[in-house]
C-alpha cells in the first residue's frame, strides 16, 4: 500500500451500501391517509424540521406532528413510522462481497444523516451488511449533520484518522463537496453506477 494511501474508509448509507426510495413513503402514507401520494411527495420537503430529527434535537413524535401539518393529513405515529421505514429497499448490488473484501485492508465506518427510528430499523435489518464495518456514525447521535465541516471534522476525530488519509463516498453532490472541503478524499457514487465500481476506480 503507497504511502499516502488512505488509512481508512468512511462511507455513506443510503445510496451507496443500501438503496432507498422515498416514494415507498408517500405511498404507504397515501394508502393510510387515503390521500394521492404523488401530492404528499409534492408537499413533502427537507425542512428544519426534518434536520432537527436527523440531529436529534427532536424524537419522532415532534417530527410527525410537523409532518401531519406539512402534508396535510392526519394518520398515527404508528402509520408515519411504518412509511418511514418502507424507504429502505435492500443492499445495492454486490456491497455485502466488497465490505467484506475491503475490511481485510482498511477499517471501515459509515456516517449517515438519518433518525434514530431509521437507526433502529436499519441495524436489525442489515446487521450482517454492516458487520464489517467498525462503526456506525449518525447524525441523530453526534448532533451534527453532513455537509458541514463539524460533521466531517468530529466523525475524523472519532475514527482517529487525519481527513486527508480518508476516503469517503457518498451519492449527493453537496455532501461530497462538504468532505473535500473539510480535506477528506471524497469521491461521489453516482445512481447509475454501481458502489464497487467507483471504489474499484478511486482506490487502485
Amino acid at each position: 500500500m503507497a504511502a499516502n494511501a488512505p488509512q481508512a474508509l468512511l462511507f455513506d448509507l443510503g445510496g451507496v451500501l443500501i438503496d432507498i426510495d422515498f416514494r415507498r413513503a408517500f405511498a404507504a402514507w397515501g394508502e393510510a391517509a387515503a390521500a394521492p401520494a404523488a401530492g404528499l411527495a409534492e408537499r413533502f420537503v427537507f425542512d428544519a424540521a426534518y434536520h432537527a430529527y436527523e440531529r436529534g434535537e427532536i424524537g419522532e413524535t415532534e417530527y410527525f406532528a410537523s409532518l401531519r401539518a406539512l402534508l396535510g393529513i392526519s394518520i398515527s405515529d404508528d402509520e408515519f413510522l411504518e412509511g418511514w421505514n418502507a424507504i429502505f429497499v435492500g443492499a445495492r448490488p454486490g456491497v455485502d462481497a466488497m465490505l467484506a473484501r475491503l475490511a481485510e485492508s482498511w477499517p471501515l465506518y459509515v456516517f449517515s444523516n438519518t433518525s434514530r427510528a431509521h437507526k433502529l430499523y436499519f441495524q436489525a435489518r442489515y446487521s450482517a451488511l454492516l458487520a464489517p464495518v467498525r462503526e456506525v456514525f449518525c447524525s441523530c447521535d453526534i448532533g451534527l449533520r453532513k455537509p458541514t465541516l463539524e460533521a466531517y471534522s468530529d466523525v475524523c476525530r472519532r475514527v482517529g484518522v487525519p481527513p486527508g488519509r480518508v476516503a469517503f463516498f457518498d451519492d449527493l453532490d453537496e455532501n461530497v463537496r462538504g468532505a473535500r472541503n473539510a480535506g477528506l478524499r471524497a469521491f461521489h457514487v453516482r445512481a447509475d453506477e454501481g458502489t464497487p465500481q467507483v471504489l474499484e476506480r478511486s482506490l487502485w
